[in-house]
């Protein structure tokens, strides 16, 4: 269906109860020109030719799942990810994600801008649904600073990834950190961290190596849950030092998920992301005796072999202590993770997620009661969309919302599996598992683009989104911070004694 026919299309989503993170209604959605017209109870719009009716009778009507943060066809540790932007996306409307958040991400010494402009240039002929991108600041200079302002200003970014892992590739340290951090607060912008210690990483996998272990288990424990808690509380330290907001990519294990807990308790404006991978399966698969099932499950930070993480994740994500979920998606097949069978540090890292994540979540929190409707909108679109500044075009179902819908079926069951899934790969880390809560239509932008595991949607189709600087629901803390906590000099009368000083004489 060419653009401008999507564009006119009229729907009518009957029956269904709309659900946004603050409320639930039973109540009609009348759609035109890809946007939300009205939504209450017994609509009934002209009928003509071209009106399109859902029936959402016992079904709830939630916004579009945001996952903000995967790699689609990312080239990374010898090997590019399976899932290109048209399959990437394709998978992510069949499990009832409209919008997906990428990283481009240049190489030390590049330019953020030519990045930004290759991942569009691969991204904007293939999308099925809409997109925007982070950008990876990997080294500092001040063509770096000036090219995250004109990325600012002129090409809709509002977020920067810094990462604290992967030496000598993407690491930076501490003091370019600082000077990220301030760049992002000037410029209005969420900084984002990958929280890692790369130099214990770095030694530990040499220490692994050295003992013998060059299997997927040597992958976690050179990388333990103390080098990411460390890093979470020196980025969240360094940020706050600025007053920059802060965004921790990936937790992944109790610890770090405790040091951002306390953080946000102390007043820090702090948000982390949990992903489906750490909170739907965990590390204990390392240790699996089947090396290709073993190396499937490595991605950076590792999953935690205390199996008791992803409940534990689940409960702060459900409680507010975590705030949004993303996937981390950046699939590798079998045989690219194989460029690794005799060294751990050599397997590409990455796992699959983003068909997965919205039943995934509702399964582990809604299905086992850890958190309500709303609470899940919240995690899975809404709070995403406040954080980097597409609310309330996007994760709201309200009238002048982009009309990123699904209908989301609560009482039906799907299990996952490789052998059905529209990801690019041939293994799914969430082999097996049987989830309550199932998208039985996904809306993008006014269009039904996945009907009942029909697809209706062309490569393409999908836009890329410009995120303006300073979305209030960050800044409207770090800007009051800022007028009523700065340090003031004291008033004293200046010292009239005598000054005495010690001669140094040079050896």
């Amino acid at each position: 269906m060419p653009p401008q026919t999507r564009a006119r299309q009229r729907l009518l989503i009957k029956g269904g109860k709309v659900v946004n993170d603050d409320l639930s209604v039973v109540a009609d959605v009348y759609v035109e020109e890809g946007v939300v017209q009205q939504v209450g109870p017994g609509l009934n719009p002209e009928p003509s030719p071209g009106l399109v009716v859902l029936d959402a009778t016992n079904k709830l009507v939630i916004p579009g799942g945001i996952d903000t943060h995967t790699h689609m066809e990312f080239p990374f540790m010898g090997s590019r990810s399976k899932d290109d932007f048209y399959t990437g996306t394709k998978a992510a409307i069949a499990g009832g994600t409209t919008m997906i958040i990428d990283f481009a991400i240049p190489q030390k010494g590049c330019s953020l801008t030519e990045a930004f402009d290759t991942w569009k240039s691969w991204a904007d002929p293939k999308v099925c649904c809409d997109y925007s991108l982070h950008v990876a600041v990997t080294w500092w200079s001040n063509k770096v600073k000036q090219e995250m302002e004109s990325l600012v200003q002129n090409k809709g970014v509002n977020s920067f990834k810094m990462f604290m892992a992967y030496k000598d590739i993407y690491m930076v340290n501490d003091e370019e950190l600082y000077e990220a951090f301030s760049c992002c607060k000037e410029l209005g912008a969420v900084a984002q961290v990958h929280a890692e210690n790369g130099e214990l990483i770095a030694q530990g996998a040499k220490k692994m190596l050295a003992m013998g272990i060059t299997g997927p288990e040597g992958h976690e424990l050179c990388r333990p849950e103390e080098v990411e808690a460390e890093a979470t509380q020196r980025a969240i330290t360094i940020a706050n030092a600025v007053n920059c907001p802060l965004y921790v990519v990936h937790v992944m294990s109790k610890s770090s998920a405790k040091v951002i807990s306390d953080a946000r308790r102390e007043g820090k404006v702090v948000y982390g992301e949990p992903i489906a991978a750490s909170l739907g399966t965990d590390g204990t698969n390392y240790w699996n005796k089947d090396w290709a099932h073993a190396a499937a499950y490595v991605m950076g930070p590792p999953l935690r072999p205390d199996p008791s993480t992803p409940g534990f994740l689940m409960n702060l994500l459900a409680n507010g202590d975590l705030s949004v979920t993303g996937t981390d998606n950046c699939t590798f097949d079998i045989c690219q993770k194989a460029l690794g069978k005799d060294d751990f540090t050599k397997i590409p890292n990455g796992v699959n997620g983003v068909e997965d994540r919205m039943s995934v979540i509702w399964e582990k929190g809604v299905h086992s009661g850890k958190m309500d409707e709303n609470r899940f909108v919240a995690v899975t679109s809404t709070n995403a969309a406040k954080i980097f500044n597409l609310y309330p075009k996007k994760g709201r179902i309200a009238v002048g919302s982009d009309a990123d819908i699904v209908i989301w079926d609560p009482k039906a069951t799907r299990t996952i599996s490789a052998k059905t899934h529209h990801q690019a790969n041939n293994f799914n880390i969430f082999e097996g598992m049987v989830c309550h809560g199932v998208p039985v239509v996904t809306v993008s932008r006014g269009k039904v683009v996945y009907e009942g595991g029909v697809f209706n949607v062309t490569a393409g189709e999908g836009k890329y989104v410009s995120r303006p600087p300073f979305p209030p629901y960050v800044y409207k803390r770090v800007r009051q911070r800022e007028q009523v906590c700065q340090p003031v000099p004291v008033k004293r009368a200046p010292y009239t004694g005598t000054v005495s000083g010690t001669p140094v004489t040079q050896k």
